[in-house]
């Protein structure tokens, strides 16, 4: 398929305007929290945990694309503030793995609910065509991020 040169900015426009959109509902998504004083990434930390079960300290900085240095600050104040613990792996004992306590499942189902919340009263606000909008939109963002 070819492009005009005309058509080729309208579609960088909308790549503009989508990253955004995108940027800035991330953004007020994010802000929804329960524990106030976490920051972005601890909460990132937190989440990869609780969807991907315990992890070492280097799998979750991976996951992460952050340095091992980096993540383990990040785990240092969850821990102190009783959201993670370091378990002596069984197999290897010169390995630690980082596990949420009760206190971190909780955090973080509470802080998906608040998030959940959050959206759910904005889409109401929006007609059933708009949000059939956004649901494709949803489908379509889904599979720009796994290509």
């Amino acid at each position: 398929m070819s492009y005009t040169n005309e058509s080729m900015a309208t579609i960088a426009q909308q790549s503009t305007d989508l990253r955004m959109a995108t940027f800035r509902l991330a953004r007020r998504i994010r802000a929804q929290r329960v524990d106030e004083g976490l920051s972005d990434a601890q909460m990132a930390a937190l989440g990869v945990v609780y969807r991907h079960g315990t992890q070492t300290l280097s799998s979750l900085a991976e996951h992460e694309r952050v340095s091992a240095p980096s993540m383990n600050r990040t785990v240092n104040c969850l821990e102190e503030s009783g959201y993670v613990a370091r378990i002596v792996d069984e197999a290897d004992r010169r390995k630690t793995n980082i596990s949420l306590t009760d206190a971190g499942r909780d955090i973080v189902r509470a802080t998906l609910s608040k998030r959940d919340e959050w959206l759910t009263t904005r889409l109401r606000e929006l007609s059933k065509e708009d949000r059939a909008v956004l649901a494709r939109a949803a489908e379509l963002m889904g599979g720009l991020a796994t290509t």
